[in-house]
Order: structure tokens, then sequence, then C-alpha cells
């Protein structure tokens, strides 16, 4: 009866809440929504929950979307038998992925198959808040359920992990969560109360501490930009201070970019808030990194980073990634402007793709074209990251 038939079983019917965002770095695990939006959600400079209001879900409600995600599971499993693949999961759940007609809920267990069904993301924007039993009742009936899980991660905010204690972060580690993500965004307190993080350099160091006591792995996201031309140079300097105290296994890096829905928009617009040029940024973030002293792996996964190739092992790999931030700077502008338009326009992946002839050409004469239309190219680079987050 052919593969459409099958898709119509009744255990692919099955759904479970999911929330808006995950990190890059989860972009292949189940996810699973223990909480609903954030519970601070003031940042400047974030639109994720922005006219939301936060909700700790019943332990109970959290469970069934376990064990619905688990029916769904089931089904490929199924699925693949039924269609001749037996074992081959990962061919159904590419398939499924290319089936318009099944919801988010088949889709990300069906990627989650196809990368391995190894990792589990529990959102949303701080999952830690919860009380650490109930947490700790979600990973086990969790780990549980899905016997091939080999990480467990989740959102934390530096100022719930600061008021955990030890002994429950450990015990929270002992359940089976491996990673927590961060949004460290800055060190220098100046920053973080313009921003309305929430959160002093203190306490970031306070939690980000005792996260790595607890053994849990930790991953801290910076986000270049933040201060602005104003402050640029105190927040990579105290940022890199901050990390030199917490040395956590991961420092991703989201450079900052301001959208009309976020209540940073409005210094912005006002011009209370002085927004960096993209050259700036890099030129900031070889500060940050020249302050550096960690044996933390340094990430740029992000699409709003401009230079992506910007990341290894501290130290090993410092030097290699400062030496990228001097070649690009030390190029003509026409070339880093052509670097740029290319780089968001999706031409160019890394600064060694200029010596593409075909492509420099190509963005060479949309640039021609921009600029006689009298428009700035940067203006036009601004409007296309619109649309990457």
């Amino acid at each position: 009866m052919g593969l459409n038939y099958y898709l119509g079983a009744e255990k692919l019917t099955h759904t479970f809440e999911m929330g808006p965002i995950r990190p890059p770095s989860e972009a292949y695990s189940l996810l699973i929504r223990a909480t609903r939006n954030c519970p601070w959600n003031k940042c400047q400079f974030c639109h994720a929950y922005k006219g939301s209001k936060f909700e700790l879900r019943p332990v109970e409600e959290i469970l069934k979307d376990i064990e619905a995600a688990k029916t769904i599971s089931e089904g490929i499993k199924e699925l693949s038998w039924r269609i001749g693949y037996g074992d081959g999961i990962k061919e159904v759940a590419e398939t499924l992925l290319n089936q318009p007609q099944y919801g988010q809920c088949v889709h990300n267990v069906a990627l989650w198959f196809w990368a391995g069904a190894e990792s589990a993301f529990l959102q949303d924007s701080n999952t830690l808040i919860m009380r650490t039993p109930e947490l700790i009742q979600v990973i086990t009936f969790l780990k549980q359920t899905f016997p091939s899980l080999n990480r467990v991660t989740s959102y934390a905010r530096s100022h719930t992990t600061a008021r955990k204690s030890l002994e429950e972060l450990k015990e929270l580690k002992d359940a089976g969560l491996d990673r927590i993500h961060t949004g460290l965004e800055s060190g220098y307190n100046p920053v973080l109360t313009y921003m309305q993080k929430g959160c002093t350099a203190e306490q970031q160091i306070k939690g980000g501490v005792k996260v790595v006591q607890a053994g849990i792995s930790l991953c801290e996201y910076v986000m270049p930009g933040l201060g602005g031309k104003k402050m640029s140079q105190e927040h990579a300097k105290e940022t890199a201070k901050v990390l030199n105290e917490i040395n956590p296994d991961y420092i991703r890096l989201r450079s900052l970019h301001i959208r009309p829905d976020t209540t940073l928009w409005s210094k912005f617009q006002d011009g209370d808030f002085e927004l960096q040029t993209e050259d700036e940024v890099v030129e900031e973030i070889g500060n940050f990194i020249n302050n550096l002293e960690v044996t933390s792996y340094l990430k740029s996964d992000h699409i709003l980073n401009l230079l992506m190739e910007v990341e290894g092992k501290m130290p090993e790999d410092k030097e290699k990634c400062l030496n990228t931030i001097n070649q690009y700077l030390s190029l003509p502008e026409e070339e880093r402007l052509n670097f740029r338009l290319g780089k968001r326009a999706g031409y160019y992946e890394k600064l060694a793709d200029l010596a593409d002839s075909y492509r420099h050409y190509k963005i060479g004469e949309v640039i021609k074209h921009i600029q006689s239309k009298g428009e700035n190219v940067d203006q036009v680079i601004f409007r296309v990251k619109n649309s990457f987050i």
C-alpha cells in the first residue's frame, strides 16, 4: 500500500508540548518542555518570550509528554519494519522529515532518530528553577523511558545556579543532567545593569563555579557587541575575567543583533545605545580572546557570528583564532565589505572563501547594484540578519 498508507499510523498522531527555542548545539536533541517561557523575561536584547507568562508545568504533564514522545518513537520503529528497513530507522526518519502533513512533534522525534537518538534538551529558558526533587523525577523518568540517551541538557540562569546548593547540583548530575547552557552574555556589571540581565558578575561566577564543581558540563554564552561602542573594551575584558574564574567546558559566541521587537531597539533608535560595526565587533572578540586564560573550548556556532572559524581549544588554539581575526582586519575595506555581504548572503562560509574568484565577482556585482540605488550595503546586511533569529 506504500509509505503514505503507513504514515497514517495512529502512533504518529500523538503530540507533546514544545517550546520556541533551543541552543544551536541541541539541534538534534529530543525536546521536552519542562517549564514555559522565562521567569525573568526582562533582558533588553531578547525577543524570545516577550508577552508570554512564565509557568512551571506540573510534573504529571511533563511525564505524559515524555510518554507521548515515546509513543511516536515506537510508531517510527514499527513503520521502519513494516516497509522493510528493519532497524534502519534513519532512512524512515529522513522520509518523515519531508512529510509536511506531520507536525513538529513527529519531525522532532524523527530528527532525533536521524541523528542517533542520543541527546535530550529540557525546555524552556530556565528549567533549573524547578524544585530539585521534581526535576530529578523528570530526568529519571526521561532516562528510563529512552535508555539510548547519553546526554540530557538544559538552560539555566546564573542567578538560579548561584542559589542552588552544590549538593542539589550534584543530585541533578547523579540523576542524569549532563550539561547546563547559561547565557552569561557579559561579565561587566554596568552592561548587565543596562541590559537588565538580572544578575551580577559575582553571581555568574558563583553559579558557574558550583556547576563545574558538581561535575556538570557547563556551556557559557557570550554576546560580542552587547556593550555597544561605549563599553566595548570593558565588556570584552571583564567578560574574559569572569570566565577565567569559572573555566567552563564551553564558551559560545553569539554576536548581538537588535530586532525591532526587542526593548533595546528603542534605545538604539534614540541613540542611547550605539551599535558597533561588524568590524568593531571582530576587534572586540580579539580583545576578549586575548584576555582569556581558560582551558575551555571556544565555539562560534551561531549564524550571527561573522568569523565562524574563530574557535578552538584554549589555550592551544588561541593564536590561531587571533591570527584569523588579524587576517580579516588587515584586508582592504572593499574586501571586508565583500566578505561581510557574501557571508550574510550565504555565499561564503569562511574567510578563505574570498579566494573563490567566481563568488567574489558575483558579490562584487551585487555591491555595485546596491550602491547604484543609493543604498548603504551594511544597512542591507543589517536587514538580512533580521531573518537569522
